[in-house]
């Protein structure tokens, strides 16, 4: 079963939440909007660290390096099978200047021809509202999870 760790960085301005999410890059992902959004994430091998993993896939895909108290989440399953490990942070990022590596894959598909396009072309930080229909299904646990444990600690 395939394994990902991310960082689900959050922030608070006023008595809102605003959650800061990546869009995958690439010619499958241009046009979807709502559900296709994610935790900056990555696949984990066998034996490597979790968060370890998760925090160098945050500055994979923006860029920027991260630090802090990190709050580990219950890992979610993924339509397709995928188990995602999660650590909440607090802290804010702009968004402008972000970058993300890139990878090559093989598009169309069983064509043969490979291009090379960014593991992300789009950041941003949405509303508590918004981003539950912008995340993938599966990781909107992680926003109802760290909204109910900050209700609770208020």
């Amino acid at each position: 079963m395939k394994t990902s760790a991310g960082i689900l960085l959050f922030k608070r301005e006023k008595n809102n939440l605003f959650y800061f999410l990546v869009h995958p890059g690439g010619p499958f992902w241009k046009n979807k909007d709502a559900g296709a959004w994610s935790i900056p994430k990555g696949e984990v091998s066998p034996g490597e660290d979790l968060l370890e993993r998760a925090l160098i896939e945050f500055k994979e895909e923006t860029g920027q390096t991260i630090e802090g108290k990190f709050t580990a989440l219950q890992p979610v399953k993924q339509k397709g099978g995928k188990m995602v490990y999660a650590w909440a942070l607090e802290g804010h990022m702009e968004t402008s200047g972000l970058y993300s590596n890139t990878v090559q894959i093989e598009w169309p598909p069983r064509s043969s021809s490979i291009i090379e396009i960014p593991e992300v072309d789009q950041w941003e930080w949405f509303a508590s509202e918004e981003v539950k229909i912008k995340i993938n299904s599966a990781q909107a646990d992680f926003i109802m999870e760290l909204e109910k444990r900050m209700n609770e600690v208020e």
